[in-house]
């Protein structure tokens, strides 16, 4: 159940625009490779490169949900080489770090000019240190969030605003 809106759609949309003109005075005179990591993050990465006032290119990857007893596994690798190229990788929510560190020690491994990290939603509260993040929207409270491309269950991801959500007792 929706127990609250945390983010209007209004206020995404002016967050999302500050981060494209950010990240184009950033990237100026570079065309940045601009990776959204999938599903979840879709509809922000969909925003940001609409925001992005510079030439940029858009790849996506697919990771498998995190599991201690499986570790991580990428799905869908970049469809580009991100050697010697301006990557800045998308993702939805950043909590541990987990998921995200690993693709990010994948794609430094490839050799890129550099490598940024850019989310819709930053819960530093969550995560140990060794993960910086560059561009966030967004400081989120420690609560389950859906809506803007977050889901529970497959459900909610279009619905234009974030919101707070109580998943039913089972």
């Amino acid at each position: 159940m929706i127990t609250g809106t945390l983010f209007d759609e209004d206020l995404i949309a002016r967050r999302v625009r500050e981060l494209g003109a950010r990240i184009s005075r950033d990237y100026a005179g570079r065309c940045p490779l601009v990776i959204g990591v999938l599903t979840a993050a879709a509809v922000f990465l969909a925003d940001l490169v609409r925001a992005i006032e510079i030439p940029c290119e858009i790849d996506l990857v697919a990771v498998t949900r995190f599991d201690p007893r499986q570790g991580i596994r990428i799905e869908k690798d970049t469809a580009v080489s991100v050697e010697g190229r301006h990557v800045i990788l998308v993702d939805d929510s950043i909590a541990t770090g987990a998921t995200v560190g690993y693709l990010m020690q994948a794609l430094h491994a490839r050799g890129p000019a550099s490598l940024a990290l850019c989310t819709l939603l930053d819960r530093p509260h969550r995560r140990p240190a060794g993960i910086d993040v560059t561009y966030a929207a967004f400081e989120a409270p420690d609560l389950f969030i859906v809506g803007y491309g977050l889901d529970h269950e497959g459900r909610y991801r279009a619905l234009p605003a974030l919101h707070s959500y109580a998943p039913p007792e089972q």
